[in-house]
């Protein structure tokens, strides 16, 4: 029997859960929300210490990867994407940053008219829970709480530090009204627990008795009747289903999978359809274009004090850290490790923060081993607006076919040279006074990298994904060939159908993704409901007055 909802979400990520939780509040619609991925019980999710865990499992990651990259010398990179109720928010870093008001600016300069840092921000505040940040600027009473680590380990203070000293600002919340400078980063955790989406959102939501999550359960097509959507035919264990939809059906199903769902369901452009067995029912020449992403190194340096977390990494300490975390959820066991960050602009004539850093005091890899035996630490750094742009496209009318992913990474002229200039201003920074009395030899990229090439030659070797993938089903003004959704998140040529995700990102913003999609769940609630949008703020960031003359 095919049921039938008001409203069908495919994606139980970011944005999903904001969107499901939103859209039943006042208990008059019913919603039902497709998730392939299962639960998020276990501590390899919930503890926030764990997170090199779940983002390496098959259980919980779709473990997408990039078509051998030509800006990287034929490397595939990773695109790890949440399989779990919680999506990506269930197996991310846990970082919380809403971005540079700029960017959301010149999201509304590209054409997403009323996503303008004034129509944004009282949306972040509407999302949060934030008793530390800056007073008048941020959330208190959300659903998302967002904390600051402890900063115990000296090694925090000294990185913030010398920043200072190499004459930066010192911002003392990076969400609030001046993003540049350096300072303490926000984690998404609450009372020692990964607070996801999920947590925040969508397991209230599910209390409401309004609300349907059904898991396992893999979407195939968008329903078409004409120009309308009507349902998702999906699948559990190969058992082939349909949800109806009576007012509408909303892709929040990431960046990779939202165009791919479109492409399935006929949207899309002709010739990728054709080429792909599929056939046109709606021409959409950018679903699945202008694919982006943030990419970084991890800069390392050898420690001549042994205060990093290397003595942690043994099976005894971890088995302690665990056991805290079950009985006690304090200590070590809940924090992602990342309690102090920076950004800052690469050069003069540079308006707002083009680089960010992550500073760990550890050095090891993406999968939580050590990089080398002894102490180091390490930050993590990129730039944060790369030019170079690629696609996510069907490769066949095989529903569970993995799309063809290129990001095209470094194939820009103009993103190399941001990047020497990030390497060269962070080895600028472990020469200040406050890291000099830790920082002994640079271990990576190492002394033997140092002219144009040769940090040419070991980004293109040594760079990562710092996976923010976004854009391919691009807001815009409905009269641009390029845009997807119009700004209200509506496909554009087809009734009663929307995508609302970090798909719909005209340009990537600075930092992390999970805050500003959640944002973009908000916010598209409202639209969908036919709400009045929250008043527009009157409040003014802060931009270096000397921009235009000076690096900081």
């Amino acid at each position: 029997m095919t049921e039938t909802f008001d409203f069908v979400i495919v994606g139980a990520g970011s944005a999903g859960c904001a969107m499901a939780y939103r859209l039943s509040e006042d208990g008059k619609n019913s919603v039902c929300v497709l998730e392939f991925g299962g639960s998020d019980r276990g501590p390899f999710i919930q503890m926030p210490s764990a997170l090199s865990y779940p983002m390496n499992m098959k259980l919980y990651n779709w473990g997408f990867e990039s078509d051998p990259e030509p800006g990287l010398g034929g490397r595939r990179l990773a695109t790890p994407r949440g399989k779990v109720v919680g999506g990506s928010s269930s197996i991310n870093g846990m970082v919380y940053v809403r971005g540079h008001a700029k960017d959301f600016d010149t999201w509304e300069e590209m054409g997403a008219k009323g996503w303008g840092f004034r129509h944004v921000l009282p949306y972040f505040k509407r999302q949060e829970s934030c008793p530390d940040g800056e007073d008048g600027w941020r959330g208190t009473a959300g659903p998302l709480h967002v904390r600051r680590g402890p900063r115990d380990n000296p090694l925090y203070q000294a990185f913030i530090e010398s920043g200072r000293q190499a004459g930066y600002p010192v911002t003392e919340d990076y969400n609030g009204r001046a993003q540049e400078g350096f300072g303490p980063m926000e984690m998404t955790i609450h009372k020692g627990i990964r607070w996801s989406a999920a947590n925040a959102y969508l397991k209230p939501a599910l209390k409401r008795g309004n609300v349907k999550l059904i898991t396992r359960a893999f979407a195939h097509r968008v329903i078409l009747e004409g120009k309308r959507a009507v349902g998702v035919a999906y699948d559990v264990g190969g058992e082939k289903l349909q949800v109806k939809a009576r007012r509408e059906v909303i892709i929040a199903a990431s960046s990779i999978n939202s165009p791919k769902l479109l492409q399935m369901s006929g949207i899309g452009a002709p010739e990728v359809l054709k080429a792909a067995g599929i056939e046109v029912a709606h021409a959409l020449p950018g679903v699945g274009e202008n694919l982006h992403d943030h990419l970084e190194i991890y800069f390392q340096i050898r420690s001549k004090e042994p205060v990093t977390l290397y003595s942690k990494l043994n099976w005894l300490s971890k088995g302690l850290i665990g056991a805290e975390w079950v009985f006690f959820k304090t200590g070590l066991g809940t924090t992602n490790h990342f309690e102090s960050c920076g950004f800052i602009r690469s050069a003069a004539g540079v308006e707002y923060p083009d680089i960010q850093y992550h500073f760990l005091p550890a050095a090891m890899r993406y999968d939580g081993k050590a990089a080398f035996a002894g102490h180091g630490f390490q930050v993590h750094v990129g730039p944060m607006r790369a030019k170079s742009r690629g696609f996510v496209r069907v490769r066949s009318n095989e529903a569970r076919a993995a799309p063809q992913i290129l990001f095209n990474y470094l194939t820009h002229p103009d993103d190399l040279a941001e990047w020497r200039r990030a390497v060269r201003l962070t080895r600028e920074l472990f020469q200040q006074p406050a890291m000099q009395r830790y920082a002994a030899a640079e271990i990576q990229p190492g002394p033997k990298v140092s002219t144009d090439a040769e940090i040419d030659a070991f980004i293109r070797e040594h760079c990562e994904s710092a996976y923010h993938p976004c854009g391919t089903c691009k807001m815009g003004d409905a009269s641009d060939p390029t845009a997807v959704v119009d700004p209200e998140c509506r496909v554009i040529g087809i009734e009663a159908l929307r995508v609302a995700d970090s798909s719909i990102m005209p340009q990537v913003t600075n930092g992390n993704l999970n805050g500003p999609t959640i944002m973009i769940g908000e916010k598209a609630s409202d639209h969908i409901l036919g709400k009045q949008p929250l008043a527009p703020s009157n409040q003014e960031p802060w931009i270096n007055p000397d921009w235009k003359i000076s690096q900081r």
